[in-house]
C-alpha cells in the first residue's frame, strides 16, 4: 500500500509560520506611518491579490460556493451574511490592534497575545459552542489566567491590548468555525472586500495629520506585507492540511509568537521585567500542557487551527 510523503506537507506548513513569524520587519518599516493608513492599503492590496487569484486560479471553488449559497435555505443565508459580516469587522479591528501594538507598544505585546489566542478560542467554544475540555486544558486556562494577572500588574495597557488582539481574533475564529461548510480563500475574500468597505469612508480620519508621503518605500513594504505575510503564507497553510491534521498545525503555529519573541529581545532590543519573563514563561507552559495528548482528543474538541493575525481560521 502506498503512503503519503508528508515532508512536502510539513515544509510548507512550518514555512507559513516562520514567514509570519517576521511580521514585525515590514511593520517596523512603516512605523512612521499612522497604523489605520496602513491598514487600509494592506486590506486595498490583499483584496485586489485574492480576487486575481479566485478568478484566475480558483474559478471553480468560486463558482461552487455562489452556488452553495444561492441553493442554501433562506435562514442559512441570513446566517452567512451574519458571520461573514461579523468576520470582516473582527478581522478589521483585529488587524487595526496589531499593527499598532507592533509599532507603537511593543513586539512582546503582540507575541503574548497570540499565545492567549488559542486558550481564550478554547474558552469561548466551551461557552458558545458547548464544545468540551479536559482537565490538563482547564489547568492551561488556569495558568493563561495567572500569567494575565502578572502582565496587568506591571502594564495594564499592554494586557488590555492583547486581550483585545486575542479576543477579536477568537471570535472571529469561532464566526468561521460556524462557516466551516464554505470555502476559507472565498470567505476571506469576503471578508476583506467588507473590511474594505468599513475603512474607506474613514480613510482620512485614519490618515489623521500625517504629512509623511507615501512614496515607493510605503507602496513597496505594503505589497510585501500583502503578499508575502498575508497571501502567501495562507496559501501554504491550506496546501499543508491536506495531508496534516489540523492538532499538527496548531502545533506548528506556535513557531510564531516564539519567533517575535526572539526578534524583540535580540533584534529590536526590547527591555521586559522579571514579573513580565515569569508570566512569559506560564503561557509557554500552559499551551504546552493544554496541548497534551492532542491524539486523543475527542471529535468535537478543540481541533482549530489558530493562525496568526492577517490570515483566515482553517478548521479541519
Amino acid at each position: 500500500m502506498e503512503t503519503t510523503n508528508t515532508k512536502p506537507y510539513y515544509t510548507a506548513g512550518i514555512a507559513a509560520f516562520v514567514i509570519w513569524g517576521f511580521i514585525p520587519f515590514p511593520l517596523k518599516a512603516l512605523a512612521a506611518y499612522p497604523s489605520g493608513q496602513i491598514l487600509c492599503f494592506r486590506v486595498a492590496f490583499s483584496v485586489v491579490l485574492l480576487l486575481l487569484i479566485s478568478v484566475l486560479f480558483r474559478r471553480r471553488q468560486l463558482q461552487e460556493t455562489l452556488a452553495q449559497v444561492k441553493g442554501a435555505a433562506a435562514r442559512e443565508k441570513r446566517l452567512f451574511l451574519l458571520y461573514t459580516f461579523l468576520g470582516g469587522a473582527l478581522l478589521t479591528i483585529n488587524w487595526l490592534a496589531f499593527i499598532y501594538v507592533i509599532n507603537h507598544i511593543n513586539i512582546q505585546t503582540g507575541s503574548f497575545s497570540y499565545l492567549l489566542c488559542p486558550i481564550l478560542t478554547a474558552v469561548l467554544g466551551f461557552i458558545l459552542l458547548k464544545e468540551e475540555l479536559r482537565v490538563n486544558q482547564w489547568l492551561a486556562i488556569g495558568l493563561s489566567a495567572l500569567s494575565c494577572v502578572l502582565v496587568g500588574t506591571g502594564e495594564l495597557s499592554s494586557l488590555l491590548f492583547s486581550l483585545l488582539i486575542a479576543l477579536s481574533y477568537a471570535f472571529y475564529l469561532i464566526t468561521q468555525r460556524l462557516l466551516k461548510n464554505y470555502d476559507k480563500i472565498i470567505l476571506l475574500t469576503l471578508q476583506l472586500l467588507l473590511s474594505f468597505a468599513l475603512l474607506a469612508p474613514f480613510y482620512t480620519y485614519f490618515k489623521g495629520e500625517s504629512a509623511v508621503a507615501l512614496n515607493n518605500h510605503f507602496f513597496l513594504n505594503i505589497a510585501i506585507l500583502s503578499a508575502c505575510f498575508t497571501v502567501l503564507p495562507l496559501f501554504l497553510n491550506l496546501f499543508a492540511l491536506k495531508e496534516l491534521t489540523s492538532g499538527t498545525i496548531g502545533i506548528l503555529m506556535y513557531i510564531n509568537p516564539i519567533i517575535n519573541f526572539v526578534m524583540a529581545f535580540l533584534y529590536f532590543n526590547e527591555q521586559t521585567t522579571p514579573t513580565k519573563l515569569l508570566a512569559y514563561l506560564l503561557i509557554f507552559v500552559s499551551v504546552i500542557i493544554y496541548n497534551l495528548n492532542i491524539k486523543g482528543r475527542k471529535k468535537r474538541g478543540n481541533g482549530l487551527v489558530i493562525p496568526p493575525v492577517g490570515t483566515t481560521a482553517i478548521v479541519k
